[in-house]
């Protein structure tokens, strides 16, 4: 928190002599972290900083807004006692962050891992902030973190901890549809998310909307179907483009189509498991796969069997031991493999200044929040890697949850209203089609032809046009700022937060 506070304060200063030194402009390159043409190595809350910095550096936003924008706007850190099934009695640590409140309510996910502390909440709720501006979906950005080990604590344990976590939320107004609406992250899921709904609702007997005070809910909690795929679909629909755009194939000396080429993926949990299906489905190659405990390397020159590998995992809960695949225990060497398309799926801060000269990687595609430092991304770049960034890459999540937001509030699933009487009129147009030809269309084409636009329809679509959307505008700043994507995602980011705060008065 101490750390919190000296950075917006140093952030204030720099912005008030900026404002006495009009001949000066705000994050200049001499003043980011870069030294001699290199990072220093930094943190988690710094790499996302220096990200920042760049984009500002050749922002036309003034110095004032670029410090409000960049500033934490508040963390809260919670303890509180869990009794074990042990008789133990152990403190809890956790964390919420709200980065920005330029649009409500903020929204982010909750993780449970051992190393949760408040410099990464608060990254991560700043993260959440430019990738919610660069997809346009209407939320501020915040995090949440509880510092546990979640294999190590039983189901009644966790259960006890989410509750317990929510209630503490809810004392502090740091909860609600229309104030912070929590979602899952790593080491969380749909069960978690139940958890917090029920306790919230508890809390709030007489709230109408309670239900969207969370998403990534269990559908019979007011879930909504699509959104485990969410992430993983949305990273795909972006390779798509990237694969189909001969310019950028061209840089990095590849034919158009991700038929072909070769993928490896360090995470099979949510994010990389669905990544891979799809990947695979386009006739992908994945070579090798990466998770906590160990990975695999293809041997068979085909890639993975991901049908057999799925039936392997559900039965083994690991990927290890796979037999038709060779199984390492030291996964560095798995992440420096040569392949096309690395793609990084678990955890921030994986590939880093001192493994990233040894990336033989052709495109680095962030799935998980932040997994390339400030550091590594200099070199990175410096080899002709490609980063497609994480602001936009995993941003599928996020634009579901929307989605789940806005069914929860209106009360009722998309296509209800509408998938019958689709069906009606295409029904009768049909039947005069067939009428004028004097010809009948097969049962299977009928079925087909007449099928109305179901929930998933109306959420796979919409993701669809949101992550495609969002692709042309960073491709397009990217070529008219001359600069590389994750650079242009943040400008976007910037831009659009900052023409808010400007037409709303916040600034003149």
């Amino acid at each position: 928190m101490r750390r919190h506070l000296q950075l917006i304060s140093r952030v204030s200063t720099i912005a008030q002599e900026l404002r006495a030194l009009i001949k000066f402009r705000p994050w200049s390159r001499n003043q980011s972290t870069i030294a001699n043409g290199k990072h220093e190595q930094s943190s988690f809350l710094e790499s996302v900083d220096v990200y920042f910095d760049k984009a500002a550096a050749v922002s036309t936003t003034a110095p004032d807004i670029l410090a409000l924008i960049k500033a934490c706007n508040c963390v809260v850190k919670l303890q509180f006692p869990l009794k074990r099934s042990t008789g133990e009695v152990e403190v809890i640590q956790a964390y919420r962050a709200q980065h920005s409140h330029h649009r409500l309510p903020t929204k982010g996910g909750i993780r449970m891992a051992p190393t949760v502390d408040a410099e990464e909440t608060m990254a991560l709720a700043a993260l959440m902030t430019f990738k919610c501006a660069v997809v346009d979906v209407p939320f501020g950005g915040a995090k949440g973190g509880i510092r546990i080990d979640p294999r190590k604590y039983s189901m009644q344990e966790k259960e006890a901890i989410i509750r317990r976590y929510t209630s503490e939320l809810a004392k502090r107004n740091f909860i609600g549809p229309a104030v912070d609406v929590l979602a899952p992250d790593y080491g969380t899921g749909s069960q978690e998310m139940a958890w917090i709904r029920d306790t919230y609702q508890q809390l709030h007997i007489s709230e109408l909307n309670a239900s969207a005070c969370v998403t990534g809910k269990p559908l019979e909690e007011g879930g909504i179907r699509g959104r485990k795929e969410a992430t993983g679909l949305g990273l795909f629909f972006c390779l798509q483009e990237f694969f189909n755009d001969e310019e950028l194939l061209r840089g990095v000396k590849l034919s158009q189509g991700i038929k072909g080429k070769t993928f490896v993926v360090q995470g099979f949990g949510n994010v990389g498991g669905n990544a891979i299906n799809y990947i695979h489905g386009a006739g992908g190659k994945i070579i090798a796969i990466i998770e906590h405990n160990g990975g695999i390397v293809d041997e068979s020159g085909e890639g993975l069997d991901i049908p057999k590998l799925k039936d392997y995992f559900n039965m083994n809960r690991t990927v290890t031991g796979f037999p038709a695949a060779k199984t390492i225990r030291e996964t560095e060497g798995i992440l420096e493999m040569a392949c096309d398309v690395l793609i990084p799926a678990a955890l921030e801060s994986q590939i880093h200044m001192e493994n990233a000269p040894r990336i033989k990687a052709k495109i680095v595609a962030e799935a998980a929040n932040g997994p390339v430092t400030a550091a590594a991304e200099a070199i990175l770049e410096r080899n002709g890697i490609v980063i497609l960034p994480d602001l936009l890459m995993n941003a599928g999540g996020v634009s579901v949850s929307y989605f789940e937001w806005l069914q929860n509030l209106n009360h009722v699933s998309y296509g209800r209203m509408s998938r019958r009487l689709e069906e009606h009129n295409k029904m009768d147009l049909i039947n005069a089609l067939e009428r004028q030809l004097e010809k009948s269309l097969s049962s299977d084409l009928r079925m087909k032809a007449f099928r109305g636009n179901t929930e998933l329809d109306f959420v796979w679509s919409g993701l669809e046009e949101t992550m495609l959307a969002a692709w042309n505008n960073v491709k397009n700043t990217a070529e008219k700022r001359g600069c590389n994507l994750r650079t242009a995602a943040y400008l976007i980011a910037i831009e659009r937060i900052a023409a808010f705060y400007q037409v709303h008065g916040i600034f003149p």
